[in-house]
């Protein structure tokens, strides 16, 4: 298996992120969103991001996009424009190789060189993986919320971690 390698979004991996996200969506509750998105409104979401320079890292294996991270404002209002919010996607294939770390290494990095001052995780609470990688990386539990998204005729309660940059 050959390594992969992290490089800034170009807009040429915009199928790739709707692919991906699309699985999330309509196979897991990682995601509330109940309908996926597709290639328009992934990429006005993303010309956002880039318009405001926040963090927008792919990973990248054999020139194929397997996964991808970015960090945004937490909530719209000026005051929470030093708090960001992390989102890491990876293809389901690429579960285990390292590929989620490296990104959120890197997605570290570049939300406190933006500056922002916080990254809240907030994660759907069955989700133990993403759970632990995050408090590996110094994340700390600050709420839990119940019943919160109902997806798949189930309710789903979600964890809400913080750490400072």
């Amino acid at each position: 298996m050959s390594s992969f390698q992290l490089r800034p979004f170009q807009w040429s991996d915009v199928p790739a992120i709707t692919t991906i996200y699309r699985h999330y969506v309509d196979h897991t509750a990682i995601t509330f969103d109940t309908e996926a998105p597709g290639e328009e409104a992934i990429a006005e979401k993303y010309a956002g991001l880039k318009k405001l320079g926040h963090p927008l890292i792919i990973a990248e294996r054999e020139g194929r996009t397997v996964g991808y991270a970015y960090a945004s404002f937490y909530r719209p209002r000026a005051a929470y424009r030093f708090t960001c919010e992390d989102s890491i996607y990876l293809d389901p294939e690429e579960k285990g190789r390292g590929i989620g770390k490296a990104l959120l290494t890197e997605l570290l990095e570049q939300s406190r060189a933006f500056g922002f001052k916080q990254m809240l995780a907030v994660i759907t609470a069955d989700t133990a993986n993403s759970i632990a990688i995050h408090e590996k990386f110094g994340f700390k539990r600050v709420g839990y919320y119940e019943a919160v998204g109902l997806k798949f005729d189930r309710w789903h309660d979600i964890v809400h971690l913080q750490r400072a940059l």
